[in-house]
């Protein structure tokens, strides 16, 4: 990340911009939880706080942080407080801070200066990396083939996308994620993150300048970068546990409270939430320092999250009961959207390479090793 001296509240604001608006952001998402369309309201509101291009390149305009520990613990708690808000739109925001790192790391100086222009206007990013087989193929300069849980598609302004061209390891480029004809969402109809809008994107024909081009081969799939940014998910999927407790809190009766069955329920559901927080910030700070066993420590964390947002699913639904799956309540609401974002590609698979990691050696760090 781009760091030179700054003042501390440069550091502390975008999170009190977006703590300012979560209570939109919340309201708004249960309109489009009602009646999904992608939720232009809501990020509107983040463009008009800032918080598109706060995390973006310096030379876009973003802010200068003065370590890269404030810049990871900053966007840390502005992903927990979207995630709070609305899990569909932190889903949206996590992908567009991804691509504005990946514009950070690999764009030239005539792309953040493109980059900067677009962000005035108000566009957001997503970056789409899955796709069915055979997978974007770029032949010469013209794409063939679709991605695919193409979050955003046809709502966002711009994508980077990851393509395999003739010759060499896939590369990123850059592509207009906002032609609806291009767009499907027929099969997007699910019980959670509605508003997400993640379809089909069709980019056959599509003609890449040499502007599109973001780095070199191979630079997407660059180790511990790639793999240890999952954090950001998982802040994002942090906030939704913690507005669940909140909820779960506020929706206890005196009876409850006066319980002490419900009590220990409540108890183990403050455990799992911070439990998670603390390995999601850790994750965030081995994050700013590349460390080596960074992709083994955020897998880890993946699972830690996990299983924290189940636990506290459960124990919200046992302490609060029936009203907890009430249409229109928002416990219901969370939950839902929750149980559909953990499904992130390969929970399994993530937990099981970080296992094989502790195995080989203690990943926790040289400073405090059990073996």
């Amino acid at each position: 990340m781009s760091a030179s001296p700054s003042p501390a509240t440069a550091i502390d604001l975008p999170a009190a911009r977006a703590s300012a608006i979560a209570p939109r952001l919340t309201a708004l998402g249960a309109r489009y939880d009602a009646a999904p369309v992608f939720p232009i309201e809501s990020m509107k509101c983040l463009a008009d706080a800032g918080l598109h291009r706060c995390f973006a390149p310096v030379a876009s305009g973003g802010h200068d942080f003065g370590s890269v520990d404030a810049w990871h613990l900053c966007l840390f708690n502005v992903l927990r407080i979207i995630g709070r808000a609305d899990l569909s739109v932190g889903r949206l925001y996590e992908g567009h801070v991804n691509a504005m790192i990946l514009f950070d790391r690999f764009g030239s100086a005539t792309q953040h200066h493109g980059l900067g222009q677009r962000l005035d206007a108000g566009a957001f990013y997503g970056m789409w990396a899955t796709e069915p087989p055979p997978g974007v193929q770029m032949i010469g300069r013209v794409l063939k083939g679709a991605k695919s849980f193409a979050t955003g598609a046809g709502g966002l302004v711009h994508a980077i996308i990851t393509v395999q061209p003739e010759d060499g390891a896939r590369r990123l480029i850059v592509v207009a994620a906002d032609d609806a004809a291009r767009a499907d969402l027929s099969q997007w109809r699910v019980r959670g993150m509605r508003a997400t809008g993640s379809g089909l994107y069709d980019l056959t024909d599509m003609i890449v300048a040499e502007d599109d081009l973001l780095g070199g081969p191979g630079d997407y799939d660059r180790e511990p970068l790639f793999t240890t940014g999952a954090w950001r998910f998982t802040a994002v999927q942090l906030g939704g546990i913690e507005a669940l407790l909140i909820e779960t809190r506020k929706a206890m009766s005196d009876a409850a409270r006066g319980d002490p069955m419900q009590r220990a329920k409540f108890a183990d559901a403050v455990a799992a939430t911070r439990t998670a927080y603390l390995w999601v910030r850790e994750a965030a700070l081995r994050a700013a320092r590349e460390d080596a066993d960074g992709p083994a420590f955020a897998r880890m964390t993946r699972g830690v999250v996990e299983r924290a947002a189940l636990d506290v699913m459960e124990l919200a639904a046992r302490i609060v009961g029936t009203r907890s799956a009430m249409d229109g309540q928002r416990i219901d609401k969370i939950s839902r959207d929750l149980s559909l974002y953990l499904r992130q590609g390969g929970p399994d698979y993530a937990r099981d390479q970080a296992a094989l990691t502790w195995l080989d050696h203690d990943a926790w760090g040289a400073e405090d090793t059990l073996w």
